[in-house]
């Protein structure tokens, strides 16, 4: 194409290279010209007329990036066959290494100069990070998992956090995050609950738009482009198995599960959408067009790119067996609107552009996903500025900010399930015995998808373990000193002592360190005991609890990335059929509470647990949610009482494995919600009622909620409800409610939610002061599918507005008339209420 018919162009150099990635006969070294002027997509489709079917595809590729990048820059022969032809995106670049944050910057910007400056096109990649709680690189903050911040309630600082994952991204390089988790999670068997925001699909909106609005900023030449996952239904399949078929109705999943993507979607212009490796009434998602084009595109309005989940093409052959060869993924996931294949090439790249130009695959599919991708690189800015800066100081400096951000979220996730008056603990308390298998450790309060959980992933795979990811091996075909320094470099990678990283790099403390410091008159003794069951002798712990005044046992789980990792009890692929604590941890706590002194537990769960079997012999309950770095001091700090524990459970927590899935959200008639006339109600052997519900969290004062003051007691279909509530902290101390406002709804020929979350929010209160909370929302929040099938609507009738401290706790509440005609809602409809405090 010539430079007059594109306007305003910019031209990159080209140099001589070897080994290319293959190229059609038909392919020149004529240099590609940048257009520079226009909208993203203006520019795109000007660039993509310029670019061979080869070099369209590989910009619908990731790659890996081990073995492209040593210990002195990169590496040639490795980066021109992997790059030769241009590449969309580089994979996890920083996640499972030991580089410094300047480094990742340094490779980042290796690479990227080679995309721009030595191959035809010249087009820059995009480098994606995980980004769930803090970059995933060293050098980062690390903030408490997804659980742990839908403990707070507080999704403004989550959003907070998210514009400084922002900042910190930018600064080395990396402008796609494959976060956030909008997965509604009801079902605790399943082992990634603690990547999401938990069972509500209200508080997983709040959470999710808040995130990707810090993320994304208000325009992406500044921002990072967040992708929401796993589109659709991911965590809610058979059994509560990770990737197994997702079970649930078309109605549900409309409603439930694909509200947080759409509150993404039509409230901070999500980017990117990642599919879900589950089928849908018999398809894998990443074949389905009625769920990536038509549900995802017509109906929820998305108009960003979808990327694979890792491997997912591959999957369709090897796993799902849907389709007979590479070739025949390519275009099913294609056809079905997979725009980016990650993490390396399998059925597009290559493969990919073999079979268009075999008339195989149209063409225009092939152009479509190309549009996408190349527009999401012009509007990320990358033509106009590809590479970070490498000025170690600043990039040190910026990666490193946040720590007081982690430790205030970190205290405020802590939630307190049971307290008989032994907390907090007195001062005058003088021996602690801390016990369980998380005394002594720091390390486990790091979930899935951090650094230093990379790091362990890595090591189980270079060792061997879960070898079926390509990319992780180590490289061939290179010199035999580059070899021999990949080798050295693999051997030193293998000896990292895991804790002493999380000690050193990140400050974190177990929580046995962290009650001395917070308690330093306190004499602490510890003994670690076993995770899950083995033989073991309890004498030494026992003789340990009998000398102390009082027993803190540190129980609960340990976070795994993937099932190759040792000693998970949940995480990705870490799914368990029983949900209650391992036997040996509950033959601790109970031999403990048989000596007769006070016992603490602080229950470190990412998913709920059933704590029936040690609830009626502990004291108190304290839950941590893999809180990260400041776990330990955040729960010292409560029990010390030098914090007044405010966290709210994200998820109910039943009293057995056998009443999963259990959700607050659950229809009248069904679970627990059934009336006291129900003549089959509850379970021979157990109440059906949760253990502990969704909202639920004890604080070291009280609070008075007065009577609620509604604006208008009867209001139109199409109007909005406006209700105020006065709070009073009644107690001694100063202390932070969460705030829950909830709405019981009925409907016509369709049973509803018995209560439905429509808004929230934090107060700090000062012992004694009073402040008014309202919370305005509109009726087209409360929209669902009419009995005709025919879309949204919401009917008239009365419903009951409620306020409290949890979903089995609400004080006050109204009744609301609602009259006019049924109306039917469209894209217009609202997803958040309008919460103020005065």
């Amino acid at each position: 194409m010539r430079a007059a018919s594109l306007g305003a162009t910019r031209t990159h150099p080209i140099c001589t290279r070897k080994d290319l990635v293959t190229m059609e006969t038909n392919q020149t070294q004529e240099r590609v010209e940048i257009p520079t002027s226009g909208t993203p997509d203006e520019r795109a489709a000007l660039l993509a007329a310029q670019l061979t079917i080869e070099e369209k595809a590989q910009q619908l590729v990731g790659i890996m990036p081990m073995g492209l990048v040593g210990p002195h820059g990169i590496v040639p022969a490795a980066v021109e066959q992997a790059l030769g032809g241009g590449i969309g995106q580089v994979s996890g670049i920083g996640m499972f290494g030991a580089q410094s944050a300047p480094q990742v910057a340094a490779s980042v910007n290796a690479l990227q100069r080679y995309l721009v400056e030595n191959t035809r096109a010249g087009i820059p990649a995009i480098f994606h990070n995980e980004a769930l709680n803090g970059v995933v690189a060293p050098g980062f903050t690390s903030f408490p998992t997804a659980i742990a911040l839908a403990a707070t309630w507080n999704p403004d600082a989550v959003e907070e956090m998210a514009e400084l994952i922002r900042r910190q991204m930018r600064s080395v390089g990396l402008t796609q995050a494959l976060s956030p988790v909008l997965d509604v999670a009801r079902d605790a068997r399943w082992g990634r609950v603690h990547e999401t925001y938990g069972e509500d699909p209200y508080l997983a909106s709040a959470f999710g738009v808040a995130f990707i609005r810090g993320l994304q900023g208000p325009d992406l030449t500044d921002g990072v482009i967040a992708t929401g996952k796993h589109f659709l239904g991911y965590a809610v399949t058979e059994a509560g198995q990770n990737m197994a078929g997702t079970a649930v109705t078309r109605r549900e999943l409309r409603e439930v599960y694909a509200r947080p993507f759409e509150a993404a979607i039509r409230l901070a212009g999500l980017a990117s959408v990642m599919n879900s490796y589950s089928t849908i009434d018999g398809v894998p998602v990443a074949a389905s067009p009625e769920i990536l084009r038509r549900l995802l595109r017509d109906d929820l309005g998305f108009t960003g790119s979808v990327v694979s989940d890792y491997m997912t093409t591959q999957m369709l052959v090897e796993r799902n067996e849907v389709a007979e060869d590479k070739v025949e993924a390519a275009a099913l996931a294609l056809a079905a609107g997979l725009d980016v294949e990650l993490p390396n090439p399998y059925a597009y790249g290559p493969v990919l552009a073999g079979a268009v130009r075999d008339g195989r695959i149209a063409e225009s599919l092939l152009d479509e996903a190309v549009h996408r991708a190349l527009r999401d690189k012009f509007a990320l800015g990358l033509f106009e500025h590809p590479y970070a800066s490498e000025d170690p100081i600043e990039i040190t400096e910026v990666a490193g900010r946040g720590g007081e951000l982690a430790a205030s979220l970190a205290v405020e996730s802590v939630t307190m399930l049971k307290n008989d008056g032994v907390l907090p603990l007195s001062a005058a308390t003088r021996r602690i015995a801390v016990l369980g298998p998380h005394a002594e450790s720091a390390y486990t309060s790091f979930a899935a998808y951090t650094q230093p959980a990379g790091i362990e992933l890595m090591k189980v795979m270079m060792s061997g373990g879960m070898g079926n990811m390509a990319g992780v091996e180590a490289p061939t075909d290179v010199p035999e000193d580059v070899a021999a320094e990949a080798a050295e470099a693999m051997a030193a990678f293998q000896s990292i002592d895991l804790e002493q990283v999380v000690r050193g790099a990140y400050g974190a403390q177990s929580i046995t360190d962290a009650l001395r410091d917070a308690l330093p008159a306190a004499e602490i003794a510890s003994v670690v005991t076993p995770l899950r069951d083995e033989d073991w002798d309890p004498a030494e712990a026992l003789r340990v609890a009998a000398d102390a005044d009082v027993v803190v046992l540190a129980l609960g789980g340990r976070s795994s990335w993937l099932a190759g990792a040792v000693g998970g009890t949940e995480g990705e692929g870490v799914d368990t059929a029983d949900i209650d604590l391992p036997a040996i941890q509950v033959r601790l706590a109970q031999e403990a509470a048989r000596l007769g002194k006070p016992v603490i537990a602080v229950v470190q769960m990412g998913r709920p647990y059933a704590l029936s079997s040690i609830e009626g012999s502990v004291s108190a309950i304290v839950t941590a949610y893999f809180g990260g770095p400041e776990q330990g001091r955040a729960l010292a700090s409560v029990i010390a009482g030098a914090a007044n524990p405010s966290g709210k459970l994200p998820f109910t927590m039943p009293r057995t494995t056998g009443q999963v899935p259990i959700y607050a959200g659950q229809h009248r008639g069904t679970g627990y919600r059934r009336g006291d006339g129900d003549m089959h109600k509850g379970y021979q052997d157990h109440p059906a009622t949760p253990l502990y519900a969704f909202g639920h969290g004890l604080s070291y004062t009280t609070f008075e909620y007065g009577a609620i003051d509604l604006a208008d007691a009867a209001v139109t279909t199409s109007g909005s409800i406006s209700a105020t509530i006065s709070i009073t902290n009644t107690g001694g101390v100063a202390g932070d409610e969460v705030v829950q406002a909830y709405v019981a709804d009925r409907a016509r020929g369709v049973t509803r939610p018995a209560q439905q979350l429509v808004g929230f929010t934090r107060v700090a209160l000062a012992a004694g002061e009073s402040k008014r909370v309202t919370v305005d929302f509109d009726l087209s929040q409360l929209a669902y599918i009419g009995i005709d099938d025919d879309g949204f609507v919401f009917e008239p009738g009365a419903i009951e507005v409620a306020f409290g401290a949890a979903s089995d706790d609400l004080r006050q509440s109204a009744r609301v008339e609602i009259t006019g005609p049924t109306v039917r809602i469209g894209a217009d409809r609202s997803f958040l209420a309008r919460v103020s405090v005065e």
